[in-house]
């Protein structure tokens, strides 16, 4: 049973949690922009800002133009509706008048070389503040010219002056009221600003809803499975799916799924090694117990007079001895760590031969034959319990691997132990005539829980092994160029001498029966 959020559920029970309308969990997706604008507000008024500024930026040139267009156009309808006037001698009022209202002029004059003609003029009284050529004025010129209309910094007359035409020579000469080109502007100005809005507008959200569809909301979907998946990452049904693009996102999604099922895995792990120390908490008051009759059982035997009892029974108890460390030793691993080495220096040999009576092997057995090739002054500087373990954690395994083979016509079972000292390490080499290990199962062969193939394994004898070997200051390994079974190469620190200072262990008790 779980305790979440104040409900008690079991750990296969998923309890349903209230979402969002974008399928995050409730609560939770408001909290990441408390305080902030999110990430579609933000998006869409940098949208519109950029297409705003981008059209100032088309804005300005636009006026320059609109005002040459407007000047050019007023001075080419004056330059040839003066030009044919000008044949008369004597214009009257009225039509010197129509003339400066179609033009929206209140001067217009001629000139041909030195020659200069007035063709038409409303008063004489002129407050001319701003004179331009067009013929030398200068984009630069044109746009603060422009700016200085619209914005009305500019009144009084402006007198503009332009060629009429390219074949005939002439000038013309015009003035108008400035409050003319700065009203022209101002509406002319109005009708962009008032486009550009629309533009901006529409374009920020053309541009909105495809960056939402392409990435906001594949983002928010993103965002709500690590938040349903950080919630319960237990669950695997919380494990986002992957849409199936093929861009920068569906490699995060790939990214994602694989990240959420590698945690999730571990998470399970986890769970089971915590399961698996509370077990063996719960019974090793009990086993202990048990153990503790059964030496009894056995220290009376032992009182016996039978030679055969007198000979076995001392490494019955010493098995019992070991069985109940084992169960204080599942405990600690358990609990994730394993005893500090107790280092002596101990004959490999002898190990090895209590190896072989464990597992009831001999060079000459029947079924899987066990040859150590291991001198006997073999000495080494370890735990004699933990090497012990090692070394009978790998045959066993070799057992087991072998034991659909045993006894099949011309089938060689055979466990190999080898050992050589070089460049300060000792090398034990525990190798077999079995199946091998599949090249799937060598990737994790050392992580607890992960079995080697073989069937009723729990995963866990290779990685004690090798935290024991890692302990001891070496490393253990499976040799990849073997063509056939499978062989690990224990490496242990060499200490050459020490058996001039400590003493020699064995494990069982010397069989009285031999020597």
């Amino acid at each position: 049973m779980a305790q979440n959020n104040g409900r008690v559920t079991s750990d296969t029970e998923v309890t349903p949690k209230k979402l969002n309308s974008d399928g995050t969990p409730k609560g939770k997706h408001r909290r990441l922009f408390r305080g902030g604008m999110g990430l579609s507000g933000k998006l869409l008024m940098l949208t519109i800002s950029f297409v705003m500024l981008s059209e100032i930026l088309i804005f300005v040139p636009s006026i320059a133009n609109y005002r040459n267009t407007w000047l050019s156009d007023r001075l080419a309808v004056g330059g040839v509706a003066a030009t044919l006037l000008s044949e008369s001698e004597t214009l009257s009022p009225q039509v010197q008048h129509k003339l400066l209202e179609a033009t929206g002029a209140q001067a217009i004059s001629l000139a041909f070389g030195e020659r200069r003609n007035l063709i038409a003029m409303e008063s004489s009284e002129m407050n001319v503040t701003k004179t331009i050529d067009m013929t030398q004025d200068s984009p630069w010129d044109a746009i603060g010219c422009s700016l200085q209309f619209l914005t009305g910094t500019r009144t009084g007359q402006i007198r503009v002056i332009g060629d009429i035409d390219m074949r005939s020579g002439g000038r013309v000469d015009m003035v108008f009221p400035a409050s003319l080109l700065r009203d022209d502007l101002q509406k002319y100005a109005l009708n962009i600003l008032q486009l550009s809005l629309l533009i901006s507008c529409l374009t920020a959200a053309l541009v909105y809803l495809s960056i939402r569809s392409l990435l906001l909301r594949p983002l928010q979907r993103l965002t709500g499975s690590m938040m349903r998946f950080a919630e319960s990452p237990e669950n695997a049904r919380e494990i986002i799916k992957p849409s199936g693009r093929t861009d920068e996102l569906g490699e995060a999604e790939m990214q994602l799924q694989s990240m959420q099922k590698s945690l999730n895995q571990t998470l399970n792990q986890q769970r089971r090694m915590a399961a698996l120390g509370l077990a063996v908490s719960k019974i090793n008051h009990d086993m202990r117990n048990l153990l503790a009759s059964a030496q009894l059982f056995l220290e009376r035997l032992e009182l016996l007079p039978d030679p055969t009892v007198q000979r076995v029974a001392p490494k019955i108890l010493a098995t019992l001895d070991r069985a109940a460390a084992y169960t204080s030793a599942v405990l600690s691993y358990g609990k994730a760590q394993e005893a500090a080495p107790e280092l002596r220096v101990i004959r490999l040999a002898s190990v090895l031969r209590d190896v072989e009576e464990v597992l009831g092997l001999s060079r000459y057995a029947d079924g899987i034959e066990m040859h150590v090739n291991v001198p006997e002054t073999q000495e080494l500087e370890a735990d004699p319990e933990q090497i012990f373990r090692v070394l009978l954690n790998l045959c066993r395994n070799s057992v087991q691997a072998m034991e659909t083979s045993k006894g099949a016509s011309g089938v060689v079972c055979r466990i190999e132990i080898n050992s050589e000292v070089k460049d300060g390490m000792l090398s034990i080499y525990v190798s077999d005539t079995g199946p091998g290990i599949p090249a799937k199962a060598q990737e994790g062969l050392f992580k607890a829980f992960q079995t080697s193939g073989k069937v009723g394994g729990t995963g866990l004898g290779l990685a004690i092994a090798a935290e024991i070997i890692v302990a001891h200051g070496g490393k253990i390994t499976l040799e990849k160029d073997v063509t056939t079974g499978a062989c690990f190469k224990i490496q242990l620190p060499y200490r050459h001498g020490a058996q001039a200072t400590e003493k020699v262990t064995r494990l069982f008790p010397a069989d009285s029966s031999k020597g």
